[in-house]
């Protein structure tokens, strides 16, 4: 700041009439730049004024008493001195400390331009770029334009556009019309009599009665100079573009394009550039470099500034480490099921394995059973096997189906789990858990039931079907009110849609269901109790990790503990952040988030007092009050900073 007020000063002093000439020599003698610093004005937004206009904090002692902190600075001596005139200091330094927000942060910077680099037949061109993580971003340019360099820029668009209005795209225009109407009306009064009838007449009966067509009469009569002469003038279009125009307008990419019409002060402009933080950011730099154009060329390349740099503060390097468990009850006994379709013939029980779809559903029961005898933590104890008919024919006749259904899978099945276990007994292929090859493979039953007719999964089918009418849809479950299965079944065959329900629901219908019993080997009582950790909160810290605090305070609500606080926090939810750190145990941290949110809310009494306790518990936070410009303002404005150095 001193570097460009200084600048600013030694300009003004020069004759503000001196031509472009004399500016541009002075320019590279002195290698002028455009100054580039932080904003004056710090952006607290958070803080209301009235609290930093106070000259007065009541905060407690640890020993209860009360103790008054009044703004205050160092004076000549090293020494805390009252003062009310602390906003008449002006601070500009290469660095800030910048809060982030939402997961983003704003990087605020003042662009100077000096009077001396000014002049109504300059167009002034700055570039600032931004430095994030090893690259560099390009931001949006800011152009500062002269008055009578705009003017220029102007009076060449309205030449060109003047040329485009020469250019024209009627062809009747190059047709001496006039002497082409005069030569009809004097030689061929017939064909002049045409220009007034709206009659079609084609090409062929015109040349039929006259002897000469129209187009050929047209061309008699055509300008054909002038129509080359027009084809050259489309074709030159570039070429007249850039001959007129010779420092073209820029049509969008820039963040400013002014008009300066006078060159007897400073310009300045503030640039904000939001960017979205990331677990390693930690600071950005901003450099600028710039030209000054007059017309078409470039008359001085302005030289590169030093970088500004911005340290980027975030709330989620307070986040706790931290690991949650979970109590886990775990079941010496498990079981679990799966359904398959297989197809038999009417009124037959037999496992035929390559009828219909048979084939792919067996193969799928097979890779099941093999799964788990091949588990290493279980073991099978025994399996059921229910098959399901459709309704048709009798529920008596169905619950016998039905019985030697399930009681052929489960055979079916029986003998391939002793072939299987067999062969890799064999082979000495299976290990148990201590590392031995068990002896004999335990034994194990398969019982059958029965399950006649399916009709709870065939009124599930019906509810969802989108090709039954609601109307259907109502009457099947009028018939369903039935209870005797049979009379339900004579109900339905009545209605229209019931060959429908045949063809297309019943075959659904016709399933066999293995339900797996299951013990775990290792384990000997019924139930243990364990913890194991909580995946779910793990998560959460990993999103608040990333910035990304919209995820991690979905996930965190419910937990209601330091980093939910931290992840309202960053969200700006104050109120609901302030709600579970107040009930939360003491510790730094906690005093710290506190102070920060009541810097937020205007009770500057309590984020003093909560500031203070966390600097005397943990010397961390000194510095780190630094990082955060809620806080700071407060460490700045009341000299809090003589408290916990008197430690």
């Amino acid at each position: 700041m001193f570097r460009r007020l200084a600048l600013i000063c030694i300009l003004a002093v020069l004759p503000l009439s001196c031509g472009p000439a004399r500016k541009l020599s002075r320019l590279h003698k002195d290698a002028l730049a455009a100054g580039l610093s932080i904003s004056e004005q710090e952006e607290l937004p958070q803080i209301p004024e009235e609290v930093l206009r106070r000259d007065t904090l009541t905060v407690k002692g640890e020993d209860g008493r009360d103790i008054l902190i009044m703004k205050a600075v160092r004076d000549e001596n090293g020494e805390m001195v009252a003062t009310d005139v602390l906003r008449a200091a002006i601070v500009t330094a290469r660095f800030r400390n910048v809060a982030e927000r939402l997961g983003k942060v704003d990087i605020a910077f003042d662009v100077t331009v000096p009077p001396a680099m000014q002049d109504s037949r300059w167009q002034l061109r700055f570039y600032p770029e931004m430095l994030i993580l090893g690259d560099t971003l390009q931001l949006e340019p800011v152009v500062i334009t002269g008055e009578n360099y705009r003017k220029a820029q102007l009076r060449g668009y309205q030449q060109y556009q003047r040329f485009l209005d020469s250019i024209s795209a009627d062809s009747a225009y190059f047709v001496y019309r006039h002497q082409l109407e005069m030569f009809l009306r004097r030689n061929l009064p017939q064909i002049y009599r045409f220009r007034n009838d709206s009659s079609f007449v084609s090409d062929e009966e015109f040349a039929s009665a006259y002897g000469v067509t129209e187009q050929q009469a047209i061309d008699h009569y055509t300008n054909s100079l002038a129509i080359r002469w027009n084809r050259r003038k489309v074709d030159r279009k570039s070429l007249m573009f850039r001959r007129f125009v010779k420092a073209p307008l820029d049509g969008g990419g820039l963040r400013l394009d002014t008009v300066i019409r006078t060159d007897d002060q400073a310009f300045l402009y503030r640039y904000v550039q939001t960017i979205r933080t990331r677990p390693a950011l930690r600071k950005v730099d901003v450099e600028l470099s710039g030209s000054i154009m007059e017309e078409d060329r470039q008359v001085y390349a302005v030289p590169r500034s030093g970088p500004l740099t911005f340290y980027i503060s975030s709330l989620s390097t307070l986040m706790e480490q931290r690991e949650r468990y979970l109590t886990q009850v775990i079941s010496r006994r498990v079981s679990s099921y799966t359904a398959c379709y297989i197809d038999f013939d009417a009124g037959s029980a037999l496992v035929q394995p390559t009828r219909g779809k048979n084939v792919e559903e067996i193969a799928r029961v097979r890779q099941n059973l093999v799964s788990l005898m091949d588990n290493e933590e279980f073991e099978m104890d025994s399996i059921i096997v229910t098959a399901s008919c459709s309704p048709e024919g009798t529920f008596a006749y169905n619950t016998r189906l039905s019985g030697a259904r399930s009681q052929s899978v489960a055979d079916y099945f029986s003998a391939f789990m002793r072939a299987y276990r067999d062969s890799v007994h064999r082979n000495g292929m299976r290990i148990d858990l201590a590392g031995e090859t068990p002896g004999e493979a335990p034994q194990i039953h398969f019982l059958s039931r029965t399950s006649p007719e399916n009709w709870l999964m065939l009124t599930a089918l019906v509810e969802k079907d989108e090709r039954l009418t609601s109307a259907e849809k109502d009457r099947f479950s009028g018939i369903m009110a039935e209870s005797d299965p049979d009379r339900r079944e004579a109900l339905l065959s009545r209605e229209s849609f019931y060959p429908y329900l045949r063809e297309s629901l019943y075959p659904r219908l016709r399933t066999v269901r293995f339900d797996f019993h299951l013990h775990r080997k290792w384990l000997q009582q019924d139930t243990l109790v364990t913890t194991v950790p909580d995946t779910l909160y793990r998560k959460g810290l990993d999103a608040l990790r990333d910035h990304d605090y919209e995820r991690a305070l979905t996930i965190l609500r419910p937990y209601r503990d330091l980093n939910t606080a931290l992840a309202y926090c960053a969200m700006d939810y104050n109120a609901s952040a302030l709600d579970i750190l107040e009930k939360l145990p003491d510790s730094p941290k906690r005093h710290y988030l506190l102070a920060l949110l009541y810097s937020r809310t205007g009770k500057a009494d309590d984020a003093a007092r909560h500031y203070l306790d966390a600097c005397r518990a943990d010397r961390q936070y000194i510095s780190r009050g630094n990082l955060d410009p809620e806080v700071s303002a407060l460490v700045r404005a009341y000299g809090l900073d003589k408290y916990y150095n008197e430690e």
